[in-house]
């Protein structure tokens, strides 16, 4: 006879809010401390490439914007290398971090990054993967953070090639993962987490 074990039972989930705005980006908050928020800057100096900003707004399934969202975004320099111990490719750029983290505005929730346009990388198979960012969502009402990709509406041809674009089932959902050039450098990426614009989201 199996023994029960009711005195190890699974505590209920939590989604990642309030907090995750005082632990990851204290200054945000108006906690002043460690001298700004990690994160905010991602060029240290001058960098090599295309000089880009993106923004976007996270909206719930209402289409409503989250003021409470905060996002990270990874992604390799212009030249496709990432600044890590790991990459053997070549010597990435030494001015540009490769990692951002924003907690949007307070009254808009838009988000904002001062970033480069990102190189192409391989895949494992040596095809190559079209220029993207990876980008982290969490926010209240979110138990586990998620995963999604941003890539360039003007890159078609790279976009085309990509391995993991060709493999989304419902290719009318890629435009989700575009984003749209605003202007000289600029760029717009909305993220929505329902709805009929739902932002395709990966399970990594």
């Amino acid at each position: 006879m199996v023994q029960k074990l009711n005195y190890l039972r699974e505590s209920p989930s939590q989604t990642a809010g309030p907090y995750v705005h005082i632990g990851c980006t204290p200054n945000f908050t108006g906690i002043d401390i460690y001298g700004g928020d990690l994160g905010t800057t991602m060029k240290t100096g001058p960098v090599q490439g295309q000089e880009i900003t993106v923004t976007g707004v996270v909206y719930d399934g209402t289409d409503a914007p989250l003021r409470d969202a905060m996002i990270e975004i990874w992604q390799p320099d212009a030249a496709g290398l990432f600044p890590s111990a790991n990459e053997t490719r070549g010597t990435p750029d030494p001015n540009f971090t490769g990692w951002g983290r924003s907690p949007g505005d307070m009254e808009t929730g838009e988000f904002r990054f001062e970033t480069v346009k990102p190189g192409a990388v391989p895949w494992p198979d040596g095809r190559m993967q079209a220029p993207h960012i990876t980008a982290w969502i969490v926010a209240r009402g979110i138990n586990i953070g998620l995963h999604t990709r941003i890539y360039f509406a003007d890159e078609d041809d790279a976009n085309a090639a990509d391995p993991i674009l060709s493999r989304i089932e419902h290719q009318n959902r890629i435009p989700t993962l575009l984003a749209k050039k605003t202007g000289t450098g600029a760029y717009r990426f909305d993220i929505h987490l329902q709805g009929p614009n739902e932002t395709v989201f990966f399970d990594i």
